[in-house]
């Protein structure tokens, strides 16, 4: 299938899409649409920047499209944080405007005033994008009508599914309705998430019996079950687009901790990226690091959970806008976030698991283009990285800095330029 027409969209989606150049699908887009226009439940996995969010907003969109305006809200998505709840909710209401679709998007978060929330949602808005906890909230207080919810999304799910969060979402899947269709997405998903996920998602309610259509026990017994009838939720993983290969190249550069923000420094003055991510897993680090790096005259924002509601916009829409060049931020705030023309990535810690590695990766290099991905590590973390080089099937290359630029280092027995 090489074009969204061919996927049984809306023609008024495809022409929405083909506004903003994009007529071919991906393999993820091909596989994932058909399926859920067909009514499946799913759980998906697909590299970062191939189009995950389309997948399940077309889907969205057209239920909308079918839906009595009472029913509202018929789409819930939730996803992990703040930022990526505004990203889905935004993506939402311009593929709406574009299509001539009425299916307007509220966005549910904490952080925000809850009386302009339930405000909004008496606007019978067909979508409802937040965050679980919020949502969770609304309903309790029954501001926010869940009965004709007839999709249920969970963006970036292996991080809802994380120890933390897990049973915030396992109550919100309890008070959904049993019906409606539930959809799970991320780049690093694992059979174990599809367990979890199969046990949280409630029980569709069993059609009423039919007397004419009864089947005899010992028949049954011997009748093949229908196609997937043996799951509540199917699991799909495509294989790898090499995105981590084809399109990003990767540094590695040894620094002990104590030298890290000051390593940075000279990098960023050295390379002078265009738009760099710079992440750190230790949130309370996210502030002192760009207190640093401002106070050395290397201007940056700092996105991290701690900022409120306005002061995380001003910090996406200055790095988004190209206003601030650098932005520094945990691995929860930037999670699953398309930020357009990131040219560097710059992982300032190895955690030893590689999913950590592939998502802060992937938010270069997106839509075909090309990035830089760049690790800071003591020699500690220089072995895990060596592991994670090992088990994605990626090229490391290691780098210095001298004469205040990034080198390739001298091997023995060569002679240096």
């Amino acid at each position: 299938m090489n074009s969204f027409s061919e996927l049984s969209i809306d023609p008024r989606l495809v022409s929405a899409l083909e506004k903003r150049s994009i007529t071919v699908p991906t393999p993820v887009q091909r596989e994932v649409i058909p399926a859920l226009l067909a009514g499946e439940n799913l759980l998906f996995q697909s590299e970062t920047g191939t189009g995950k969010t389309f997948c399940y907003l077309i889907p969205a969109l057209m239920k909308c499209a079918l839906a009595a305006k009472d029913q509202s809200p018929v789409t819930l998505i939730v996803a992990p944080t703040h930022e990526l709840a505004s990203q889905i909710k935004s993506e939402a209401n311009v593929l709406s405007k574009d299509s001539g679709i009425d299916a307007s998007a509220t966005l549910c978060i904490g952080g925000a005033p809850l009386k302009r929330q339930i405000d909004a949602l008496k606007e019978k808005p067909a979508i409802v994008v937040g965050g679980p906890a919020r949502i969770i909230e609304l309903i309790r207080m029954k501001k926010l009508k869940v009965g004709g919810i007839r999709m249920v999304v969970l963006d970036e799910t292996d991080r809802m599914l994380a120890p933390e969060m897990r049973d915030m979402i396992r109550e919100l899947l309890s008070i959904l309705p049993r019906e409606a269709q539930y959809v799970a997405c991320s780049a690093t998903l694992s059979r174990y998430h599809a367990s979890l996920i199969e046990k949280m998602i409630p029980e569709p309610p069993k059609p009423a019996a039919d007397a004419d259509s009864a089947v005899d026990a010992s028949h049954a017994a011997i009748t093949p079950p229908a196609a997937h009838a043996h799951y509540r939720i199917r699991m799909i993983n495509l294989p790898p687009e090499d995105v981590l290969k084809r399109n990003i190249e990767h540094w590695a550069f040894f620094s002990e901790g104590r030298d890290k923000i000051e390593t940075l420094r000279k990098f960023l003055i050295a390379e002078r990226p265009g738009k760099a991510l710079v992440f750190t897993a230790i949130a309370g680090q996210v502030e002192n690091i760009a207190a640093q790096l401002n106070y050395k005259k290397v201007p940056c924002s700092a996105l991290h959970a701690k900022l409120d509601k306005i002061g995380r916009k001003k910090a996406m829409d200055d790095f988004r806008a190209g206003r601030t060049k650098v932005l520094v931020t945990s691995d929860l705030s930037a999670r699953g976030l398309d930020i357009p023309d990131v040219t560097h990535v710059i992982q300032l810690d190895v955690n030893e698991n590689e999913d950590f590695f592939v998502h802060r990766a992937g938010r270069t290099a997106r839509a075909g283009k090309s990035g830089i991905n760049v690790v800071f590590g003591d020699e500690f973390e220089m072995k895990n990285l060596s592991k994670i080089e090992k088990r994605l099937g990626i090229v490391i290359n290691p780098k210095v800095l001298y004469g205040g630029a990034v080198r390739t280092p001298v091997q023995d027995g060569e002679e240096e330029l």
